[in-house]
């Protein structure tokens, strides 16, 4: 039994090396994303430097691969260009590496937009202006611009 007014003893921090590694076996982060866990848990610059460049040396943190997961994670929940770049940049990923793999995968968002409109909606029809406008928030939400709201909902007239 411990006494309320006695301070607990902090654990210390395992090498920032192990918890690197920790952090990267659980799910791919970005290299930003890692850096600021690392500096929350209190390691110090010199050695989250260390442990990146230890982590990059093996290929166990690549801002390229992580940037192509989450295209497919997203393409997978259903998420839009938009989001799926807003999700990269909220995660540190520089706006070069975006681009350069989203160039690379050869994505038609327009066919995805459609075929996200129809899962989620099916064939049922939209009779009133307010279903459209919350069919369209939605789409909106998951990162499709206008262009491709409408072309999903095959409507040609204006919002």
């Amino acid at each position: 039994m411990t006494d309320e007014s006695t301070p607990r003893k902090k654990r210390p921090l395992p090498p920032v090396k192990e918890a690197a590694v920790a952090y990267l076996s659980r799910r791919d982060h970005a290299e930003k994303e890692l850096r600021q866990k690392l500096k929350r848990r209190g390691y110090s610059h010199g050695d989250i430097e260390q442990a990146i460049d230890f982590c990059q040396d093996y290929k166990w943190l690549d801002d390229v691969r992580y940037a192509g997961t989450t295209i497919r994670n997203g393409i997978a929940k259903g998420w839009g260009e938009l989001r799926i770049r807003q999700e990269m940049e909220l995660k540190g990923v520089n706006s070069q590496v975006i681009e350069q793999v989203m160039a690379v995968h050869e994505i038609d968002w327009f066919e995805h937009a459609r075929a996200v409109a129809q899962r989620k909606y099916g064939e049922t029809p939209m009779e009133t202006q307010k279903e459209k406008a919350k069919r369209f928030r939605f789409m909106q939400s998951r990162g499709f611009d206008f262009e491709q709201i409408a072309y999903a909902f095959d409507q040609d007239e204006e919002y």
